[in-house]
């Protein structure tokens, strides 16, 4: 069965992945939005793998997310037990940390295990309006 925290990696070091570029246009609130339908993590509690599509939805700052380096780290999760409460608020914890947007939501949508469909999303933020 695969641990917590598995992969060989920290947390710290996974998060370090993550990439930044300067937002061409701070002066502006304006909305990022990626698909990712391919992230992976393992349940802590039995060992099998968990499939996941998240989306992230950001208005930028003085920096924006550069999208290899996302893919990179989004891949990083693939050994790792993790619940999904839990991913997805790391997930969120380290992207703003990685470029403090103005506003941030990040959605973790899971494939059905054991009959229950689950969708967790975490925000950072007040949304600017539209």
């Amino acid at each position: 069965m695969k641990r917590p925290g598995g992969g060989g990696m920290t947390a710290r070091r996974r998060a370090a992945m993550l990439e930044t570029f300067t937002n061409p246009n701070p002066q502006r609130a304006y909305e990022i939005r990626f698909e990712c339908p391919e992230f992976t993590c393992v349940c802590p509690k039995t060992g099998q793998p968990d499939f996941a599509t998240f989306r992230i939805r950001y208005f930028p700052a003085a920096s924006c997310i550069e999208l290899k380096s996302l893919k990179v780290y989004l891949w990083s999760f693939r050994d790792v037990g993790a619940f999904h409460e839990a991913v997805t608020n790391q997930i969120l914890d380290d992207l703003v940390r990685a470029c403090a947007p103005r506003f941030m939501e990040v959605e973790g949508d899971f494939n059905v295990r054991g009959g229950i469909h689950t969708v967790v999303v975490a925000r950072h933020g007040e949304r600017p309006p539209n």
